[in-house]
């Protein structure tokens, strides 16, 4: 993770990259991006296939996400450091390379404990995604730039979410499923390649100034600060809600109307592009409301309100008459979702100061990953005991407003460090 006051990547002539090579590098992390999202989704679009093949019950899909999930969240807790040590030039080969091999792997598991083994391995590699994500960016972009950059790079995060339903069956039709894990790991290992011959001539300059300004901050003191807690406790209780839509959203639609394989793919499609409306609505307004003069409290504070609002119709889909109903209601959810999760980030930039934004960043994500931990194992042990998706998506619709809750509870009255509003990464989905 990094900074504003780290952020500046020489090339051996002392300036950023060129314009042209900065969007050549943006578009190389942007596909990264929909690369690790493919990679999760593998399982979960074509979970129907793989359970009936491996025998898994709901319970075993659940403890297979709760791994997962549970992997991811540990090595966060190192990733950025590691990231900010490495740099961009090798944070994000090593990262992708890493995830990809872990990928590849699933291709040749046949038990339960081979694939327990497989989802940890790429947990911990892909808990680089969102500290190498925001660093490239903050990297290569000027300071003006960085939020349009993190927003646009989350909206095409979130197309890959969309094609992934599409994408993902196709392949699987001539390879089947082992096939398309093998088809994303040889994909990401492609990557690699291009990133390190596309940078081979860039020198960033981006790992020692970063090191230093991440040393002036010890982690031990944000577990001191109320706004730490505050917005470790409302991911944890907000990202558990886009968990579970993740992983056990094809499972839904299955269960509720039959649909596998393609037949998801359009119906998935919707719910997502809900999500990418929120990314590039929320930060947006937030952002016209500020300049305007609104105090920092209000413009979160009713932002998350109305959209932990437009989650609470979430048990509607349960009685929703076709799939496009049911698609266009969890639309509605991802889409306030995002709402909620950009001014979530930004309030980490409102309230943190510059030197401490990085890890901040990182304890609240590793909250949001042991919510999920939680809500993916839960949701196993539920299904298994016959009691379906009423229990879970009650708690959903009331989890954004508990999480604002508890925000308020412990940040009464949102204040700017030094009076200064940081730079947001606006619109980061998870």
């Amino acid at each position: 993770m990094t900074t504003d006051a780290a952020a500046e990547a020489p090339t051996p002539n002392g300036e950023l990259p060129s314009l042209r090579m900065r969007w050549i590098l943006f578009a190389l992390l942007a596909m990264s991006g929909i690369l690790a999202l493919v990679d999760r989704q593998i399982i979960s679009v074509l979970k129907p296939e793989m359970a009936a093949e491996l025998g898994w019950t709901d319970d075993d899909y659940g403890t297979l996400g709760a791994w997962f999930q549970g992997a991811t969240a540990v090595a966060l807790l190192g990733a950025g450091p590691l990231v900010d040590k490495l740099g961009v030039k090798w944070a994000n080969p090593i990262a992708v390379f890493t995830w990809s091999v872990a990928a590849l792997f699933h291709g040749w598991a046949h038990s339960l404990v081979q694939f327990t083994l497989c989802r940890i391995g790429l947990g911990a590699t892909e808990a680089a995604v969102t500290p190498t994500a925001i660093k490239t960016i903050a990297t290569i972009f000027p300071p003006h730039m960085r939020s349009t950059g993190v927003g646009l790079q989350n909206a095409i995060a979130s197309f890959g979410a969309i094609s992934a339903p599409f994408i993902i069956p196709l392949i699987a039709v001539p390879f089947g499923w082992r096939g398309a894990f093998v088809m994303a790991g040889i994909a990401g290992v492609v990557w690699s390649l291009v990133w390190v011959a596309t940078t081979r001539k860039i020198r960033f300059g981006d790992t020692v100034a970063v090191s230093r300004l991440v040393g002036a901050a010890p982690a031990r003191s944000i577990l001191r600060e109320r706004a730490g807690w505050a917005i470790a406790g409302a991911k944890f209780l907000s990202d558990s809600t886009w968990w579970l839509l993740l992983f056990w959203m094809p499972d839904f639609l299955h269960r509720q109307f039959g649909l596998a394989g393609l037949g998801l793919a359009p119906y998935l499609a919707v719910a997502y592009a809900g999500a990418a409306f929120g990314s590039l609505v929320s930060g947006t307004l937030a952002t016209h409301f500020l300049a305007r003069g609104v105090p920092v409290n209000r413009v979160r504070k009713t932002a998350m309100l109305i959209s932990g609002l437009l989650v609470l119709p979430m048990p509607v889909a349960l009685l929703a008459g076709s799939p496009l109903a049911a698609a266009g209601v969890l639309a509605l959810v991802l889409a306030a979702h995002q709402g909620f999760s950009t001014n979530l980030f930004a309030l980490i930039t409102d309230v943190t100061a510059k030197s401490k934004i990085g890890r901040m960043t990182s304890f609240g994500v590793f909250s949001g990953n042991i919510g999920g931990m939680a809500i993916l194992k839960i949701a196993g042990m539920v299904l298994a005991a016959g009691l379906g998706y009423l229990p879970l998506f009650l708690f959903a619709s009331v989890s954004y407003l508990l999480a604002l809750g508890w925000i308020h509870l412990m940040l009464p009255n949102i204040q700017l460090v030094d009076g200064e509003r940081g730079e947001a990464p606006v619109g980061m989905g998870h």
